[in-house]
């Protein structure tokens, strides 16, 4: 029986313990926001409760825990607060996670309008327009130029699903791509389709790829979670004294928001234009597609000179677009070269490249034009055969003309012997018949 009595008190857990047992589960387990509120909120009916006992010698008892719970609670609030924030956006846990349907999110869309930009004359076309140049001072041009959309009040489409409240932001890149965030499609297509015309270098058709993204501003970092961008938008509290002093650029918390912002769209920008040479392939695929079949079946392909050195020039400017002359095999855009460590823009880049599986999309792409090398290879070798097979045509229809030359030469040459002879013959009769006569 004592045994037993002391089992029971040993397995009873001690006061002290409780708070650090609650505390511990609220920030490590996973089903704890329901949980550590339910604590949270039992602790405060227990401690009216005790307030409201009339027994003397239990309150100097109950004052330390009393100064000391709102602490707990206190620090159980904000963490309870901020995975109910999380878990309002964010759903699933690993790779499993993804963003909650119901939530509301905004537009990023890059297009690709050129195969280049004269970012001197889009800094200038804009300036025209009324826009600021740089509103944050990050001081990347000529590397990028960005400017601030006027206010969007929240009424702006109250019918659509795409609602753009605040501020827009976009971004124009010498690759030939505008990047807008939280801006109206309308105005996006009119700055590239009309507006930045005059600095577009080599316009083609305009490509276009999208992501959405959810403004965070209980968080100073940004993340990417499928195709949705986690945008940090916390400003953290700056001294005045650095914001407008020698130090101000490089600590101004609104630089570092639009900095992040650049990184994602010079990512989203280079996979629109890596888009534009996916399409150009496609076109070029397309047009030769038939040659392996109609090698197949033995016909001859009804291809001549010109068409082959088109198809091969064509393949070799595509090539030289994705792995020479741009930055798309790059594993970081110059303009992110100087950038500071901590801010984490590199990491925003590369994220953004492995949501849209730029470098997949990439290898995918060599490695077809790989096979269309092969194809171009295969009509270039048939050019050569056709153009021996013709010059040797050529060289049989001249050696027999040649013949034929020599033939009718010989012929002429032995009809010339034949009358000489029959000449000869003649004077030798006339020679003998005078002789006889004498």
């Amino acid at each position: 029986m004592r045994v037993y009595l002391n089992h029971v008190i040993r397995s009873i857990p001690s006061t002290s313990a409780l708070p650090k047992q609650i505390r511990y589960g609220s920030f490590h387990s996973r089903r704890i926001p329901l949980t550590s509120c339910r604590s949270f909120h039992g602790s405060r009916t227990l401690l009216k409760r005790q307030d409201a006992q009339p027994s003397a010698p239990t309150v100097p008892a109950q004052t330390p825990a009393k100064q000391k719970q709102p602490r707990k609670s206190s620090l159980r609030q904000v963490a309870v607060e901020a995975e109910r924030s999380r878990a309002g956006v964010v759903m699933g846990s690993g790779k499993r996670r993804f963003i909650d349907p119901e939530v509301g999110t905004k537009i990023i869309t890059a297009f690709c309008a050129a195969e280049q930009y004269s970012i001197s004359t889009v800094a200038r076309i804009l300036e025209a327009e009324g826009y600021k140049l740089d509103p944050y001072e990050t001081h990347l041009f000529p590397q990028v130029v960005h400017v601030q959309t006027p206010l969007f009040p929240e009424d702006t489409a109250p019918t659509s699903p795409d609602r753009f409240e605040g501020h827009g932001d976009i971004f124009v890149f010498p690759s030939g791509t505008l990047v807008a965030w939280n801006v109206p499609e309308r105005l996006s297509l009119r700055l590239v389709e009309k507006v930045l015309k005059p600095a577009a270098s080599n316009p083609h058709e305009v490509e276009t790829e999208d992501l959405e993204y959810i403004e965070r501003p209980e968080s100073t970092t940004s993340t990417i979670i499928g195709d949705t961008i986690l945008l940090g938008t916390k400003v953290e509290d700056v001294p005045a004294r650095l914001i407008d002093g020698e130090n101000g650029d490089d600590e101004n918390p609104e630089a570092n928001i639009a900095l992040a912002k650049i990184a994602f769209s010079s990512g989203l920008s280079r996979s629109a234009k890596l888009g534009v040479l996916e399409n150009l392939f496609e076109s070029y695929f397309q047009s030769t597609k038939s040659i392996p079949t109609d090698l197949a079946k033995g016909s001859d392909l009804p291809f001549n000179r010109r068409f082959i050195l088109s198809k091969t020039g064509e393949l070799l400017n595509i090539r030289a677009h994705l792995n020479l002359y741009s930055e798309l095999t790059d594993s970081l855009p110059d303009l992110l070269w100087d950038s500071k460590s901590e801010l984490g823009l590199e990491d925003y880049f590369e994220k953004v490249g492995r949501a849209l599986d730029v470098s997949i999309r990439i290898k995918t792409l060599n490695e077809r034009m790989d096979y269309a090398t092969d194809i171009a290879t295969v009509l270039r070798e048939r050019l050569s055969e056709k153009h021996g097979w013709t010059l040797e045509w050529y060289i049989i229809v001249l050696i027999a003309v040649e013949l034929l030359f020599e033939g009718y030469r010989f012929v002429k040459e032995a009809e010339e012997r034949q009358k000489e002879d029959e000449v000869r013959d003649l004077l030798k009769k006339v020679l003998a018949n005078l002789e006889s006569k004498r």
